[in-house]
């Protein structure tokens, strides 16, 4: 199994004629957010994968497409300006057809300017809570409550930063700790070298910051940046 995540910046090897023949083994293809939707539809309309993602802190000036409107007279605009071709998993739980894996999405940063898409740790904590369902069927239909969490910030103290902007999420914490996803991976903290170190564990959690691209490759036990 082979999973393209992208985030933050785009990668030449991926936005590049040869991405076809690049990543044209991957399963599906997941975002982690702050990258324009023309970067997914071109991903999506080369690979022809399944696309899964949530929003970040930047590039939101779309994202009332993917919240659908409290009345009933904006249903028609709704329906007419939603979607790229990928599935939008924030604050959702979905399992992927073709691998089976269970997916869930937590977008968006730590309140630093009262942007949009930016939240308290009390806020986090509450899209937590309201995800908890999804997990719990999950654990009764399939065995497991989650395979990969999709998140744009990080965990707190798990590769984040001092700033208010970039400081991680505490709800996260908890989330691996009850619920054990294999991976979580989030982008937001940029990298200066995308040869340093991206990966570390919390508890059975494999924590992956994939900032520009990442190809995490399940069938050889490595995961590759780029």
């Amino acid at each position: 199994m082979k999973i393209l995540c992208v985030a933050d910046t785009k990668d030449p090897l991926v936005y590049s004629p040869n991405v076809v023949e690049r990543y044209k083994e991957v399963d599906f293809v997941v975002s982690c957010g702050d990258l324009p939707l023309s970067y997914y539809e071109f991903i999506i309309s080369s690979l022809n994968k399944p696309f899964y993602f949530v929003f970040g802190n930047h590039h939101t000036e779309k994202l009332h497409r993917y919240i659908k409107p409290n009345w009933v007279t904006e249903m028609r605009n709704y329906k007419a300006n939603w979607g790229v071709g990928g599935d939008f998993i924030d604050g959702k739980g979905i399992r992927d057809p073709n691998t089976g894996l269970l997916l869930a999405g937590l977008g968006g940063s730590m309140r630093y300017n009262c942007g949009e898409h930016q939240y308290s740790n009390f806020q986090m904590n509450w899209r937590i809570f309201k995800l908890i369902p999804r997990l719990l069927y999950n654990r009764l239909r399939y065995g497991r409550y989650l395979d990969i969490l999709i998140t744009h910030a990080p965990p707190y103290g798990l590769g984040d930063c001092d700033d208010q902007c970039h400081t991680g999420f505490k709800g996260f914490l908890y989330l691996m700790r009850r619920f054990k996803p294999r991976y979580l991976i989030h982008g937001h903290v940029h990298l200066h070298d995308l040869n340093e170190e991206r990966s570390l564990f919390y508890h059975e959690t494999e924590i992956i910051n994939v900032y520009g691209s990442y190809l995490i490759n399940k069938e050889s036990n490595h995961d590759e940046p780029r």
